[in-house]
């Protein structure tokens, strides 16, 4: 039931989502958009624009928020997010590489660079915060990943300094935006999205037992370097492809499973499947905010999650005591 009613709620979102915006429109001439398209602004506006934007956010949350659920899982780190841990910065650097030394511009190739970039940092944060006595503890993975992000977030803000190029193609793109990217933006990435959270849903039921430890999951027989090696591709799909899109939008990934788990318990198949539906449902909201409290101009959806998203995460934590993982 409870997922039902995410997927109207979902259903309700990207349908404002279309109609909302700097010029509102009326639900009917939406419908008339799709049922009988006669080239109006409006139907043009719906078709061009606002469907194509729609369809990108709605990806772009899954993605977010499952790497980030995927991500809190294998680590056994209620604080881990991709953005928290580096690796949205990581597939940024990558890509700002791509397009402000090597001129790379078009999606379909930058994006190789995203996955790199992911894997990058993942490696990087692994090794710095697993060094010394006691192993890779969620701290000091959280440190590792805060630190080594800020690095590469400032080596990104170096090139694009040097590279008036780069700086000018990436300045909406840093922030993270959905505004601007035709449908083949999504149909690009769309293999990807799917590829990676397909790769969650099968090793849902083995992070349960990782979820208790190595030597209970051995015990268990679950497979945990498997796991593990899927995990990890699938987030590397998964931010990697909606960074590269959309730019790196934190904070839906570290919401949205603290969210599903505090409603369904510490099952990854049902906050698994929670992520996949309420992670669209806060990006696209966040983008109709942008595009409504600054009208006529309107808020990058990646500023509206950073303002929303923190405190909120305090608030949730501190009031409705969020399950432990």
């Amino acid at each position: 039931m409870g997922l039902l009613l995410c997927g109207g709620a979902l259903v309700a979102v990207c349908v404002l989502s279309i109609a909302l915006g700097t010029r509102n429109i009326g639900l009917g001439t939406v419908w008339e958009a799709f049922r009988h398209y006669t080239n109006t602004d409006d139907q043009s506006i719906v078709r061009d624009l606002r469907v194509p934007r729609t369809v990108l956010g709605l990806l772009a949350g899954i993605a977010f928020g499952l790497s980030g659920a995927v991500i809190q899982a294998v680590t056994r780190n209620p604080l881990a997010d991709t953005q928290v841990l580096g690796i949205n910065a990581g597939a940024a650097l990558f890509v700002v590489f791509a397009v402000g030394v090597l001129g790379i511009t078009d999606l379909s190739r930058y994006m190789w660079f995203g996955f790199a970039g992911v894997a990058f940092a993942l490696c990087l944060v692994y090794m710095l915060g697993s060094g010394g006595r006691g192993g890779a503890t969620p701290i000091r993975l959280t440190l590792a990943g805060i630190a080594l992000g800020a690095v590469m977030d400032g080596l990104s803000s170096g090139i694009r300094l040097v590279k008036p190029r780069a700086f000018d193609y990436l300045r909406f793109w840093d922030v993270g935006s959905l505004a601007g990217r035709p449908m083949t933006v999504a149909v690009t990435i769309l293999p990807f999205v799917v590829g990676g959270t397909a790769l969650a849903l099968i090793v849902a039921q083995s992070m349960n037992a990782v979820a208790l430890g190595d030597d209970l999951a051995r015990t268990l027989g679950a497979g945990i370097t498997r796991t593990r090696l899927l995990a990890v591709m699938s987030v590397m799909l998964l931010a990697g492809s909606a960074t590269a899109a959309v730019g790196p939008i934190g904070f839906v990934g570290l919401m949205v499973p603290h969210i599903a788990r505090w409603l369904t318990g510490p099952d990854q198949r049902w906050i698994f499947a929670y992520t996949v539906l309420c992670s669209p449902i806060l990006l696209l909201s966040a983008d109709i905010v942008g595009r409504l409290v600054v009208r006529p101009g309107e808020l990058r959806v990646g500023i509206v999650t950073a303002f929303v998203g923190a405190p909120v995460l305090i608030w949730w934590v501190r009031r409705a005591r969020v399950s432990g993982l």
